[in-house]
């Protein structure tokens, strides 16, 4: 059996469900590729009393196909039940099968990729409902396990449901993609030995998305692996963002324009900006959108250091779509070293300095337990005005903020004259503009450190890459 890397508490939890003396309801949701479904195999070793997993693009008459099929397989003594022509009848089929099962072990259900299951006028979720409400639920050996890649249809339809299934999920979990320790494990478990720097570089163009990992080749170099997958002709990868987008999203179109407005500017945009650059309309269908792709973890909504709700950013923060639309997008699939060629140009470094911020954004607690303040209650923001960015900072209840520079480069970072002066500008200005008396800590989070020069003082923290792997 392949090793599960990561998701202890996960496992935990489930093992727990399944020890429990009642039935449980348990529903995950992550974005695709994450490994939902790996998680669920291995914690049960396919150990199923039913499992189904929903088809893209079918109608419900193919659904429900699908349903029986796995009804014969699961129970033998199906093979002379005919198709149910409804989800009402298709879950009464499956409760006669379970009822018929005499072992006293908890019996586990799963249904994957349900939102592909709650086809156009199926009446799936009256289904669904009817097999919770009326069955299940007064038992107490049914392990009930609903997965799903489309997050804002299982928040929407599971977890916020104002019907039937209203608070009937017992357990949510939404699995999120591997940290740069559980990538480095995964690594290491396929038998690839990188150094960390470029761990990190392979984490900013596919994040920490097990799918995309699983195709790293052993024999090559984070480099030509990058090249392979995403440049070279009928590259797997090539061709994933669309795919990608239009597999979790009814009429895409909308969070593709999105996506592409806000990857034109690193800090994000407010909602009249999206509206202004992408076109749309606003109103109850860009809100929509924006949630979905929020829930889906392909954006977040934040609020600048001492800014109000109305006045939320909205910012890409999936790794590959920046990727995709900085590289991928621009290359012909004639130029196969486009990759390598690429890594000495400006746009290089402009997505290299954006991607190594949002690592740094996607682990905040190893900044935080690097610095010494994981028991310090803390919240992390970031603050701009015409005359200066900041990209991260960490407001300590300790009378201390962090600002916190993230630098990523193939050697030790040296500060000039002209960047000590940028950065004392920064500091004067954040510090004019939100009158704080806290005091404030330079703190720096680069690859290799601080080369020494004269100006390497004026900085409180000086972290390395190394911080960002700690578990």
């Amino acid at each position: 059996m392949q090793k599960l890397i990561g998701r202890q508490k996960e496992v935990q939890k489930l093992r727990k469900h399944l020890q429990s003396h009642k039935s449980e309801f348990v529903a995950i949701y992550g974005r695709r590729r994450v490994g939902k479904t790996f998680l669920i195999r291995q914690v049960f070793d396919n150990q199923f009393a039913f499992q189904l997993t929903g088809m893209a693009n079918v109608n419900t008459r193919g659904q429900l196909t699908k349903f029986h099929a796995a009804l014969q397989r699961y129970f033998p003594q199906s093979n002379d039940l005919e198709p149910a022509k409804n989800w009402f009848t298709a879950f009464e089929q499956l409760i006669t099968l379970l009822e018929a099962d005499e072992t006293t072990d908890k019996k586990v259900i799963f249904l994957d990729e349900l939102p592909w299951l709650d086809t156009r006028g199926a009446n799936f979720l009256s289904g669904l409902e009817h097999f919770w409400n009326s069955w299940a639920s007064a038992r107490d050996d049914i392990l009930l396990i609903v997965c799903g890649s489309a997050a804002s249809w299982m928040v929407k339809n599971l977890l916020k449901n104002r019907g039937g299934l209203h608070n009937r999920v017992t357990d949510r979990m939404k699995l999120s993609p591997f940290n740069l320790a559980e990538t480095e494990e995964l690594l290491k478990y396929k038998g690839i030995v990188y150094d960390r720097y470029q761990i990190i570089l392979l984490y900013m163009v596919f994040g920490g998305i097990p799918f995309y990992l699983e195709k790293i080749d052993s024999r090559f170099s984070a480099t030509q692996n990058v090249n392979e997958l995403c440049f070279e002709y009928n590259a797997p990868f090539r061709d994933e963002y669309e795919e990608l987008y239009a597999s979790l999203f009814k009429k895409s179109e909308k969070h593709l324009a999105i996506i592409e407005a806000l990857a034109q500017k690193k800090k994000g945009l407010s909602r009249a900006e999206i509206i202004r650059l992408t076109k749309l309309s606003n109103g109850g269908s860009l809100t929509r959108v924006l949630k979905e792709l929020e829930e889906s973890s392909f954006i977040r909504r934040y609020q600048g250091f001492g800014k109000k709700k109305r006045e939320s950013l909205y910012q890409l923060v999936d790794f590959y779509s920046l990727f995709y639309l900085n590289f991928i997008q621009k290359s012909s699939p004639d130029d196969e070293n486009f990759w390598i060629n690429a890594l000495q140009s400006p746009t290089f470094r402009t997505w290299s300095s954006y991607a190594f911020e949002m690592v740094c954004l996607h682990h905040v607690s190893q900044i935080k337990q690097a610095l010494g303040i994981s028991g310090v209650q803390t919240s992390v923001a970031t603050w701009s005005s015409p005359e200066a960015q900041i990209d991260l900072l960490i407001d300590r209840k300790d009378r201390v903020i962090n600002l916190c520079e993230m630098k990523f480069s193939i050697k030790p970072f040296t500060i000039n004259k002209q960047y000590a002066a940028n950065l004392r500008n920064k500091m004067g200005s954040f510090q004019e503009a939100t009158q704080t008396k806290k005091a404030i800590f330079l703190t720096m989070v680069s690859t290799y450190g601080l080369a020494q020069s004269p100006y390497k003082g004026m900085i409180q923290n000086d972290l390395t890459m190394e911080v960002l792997f700690k578990t």
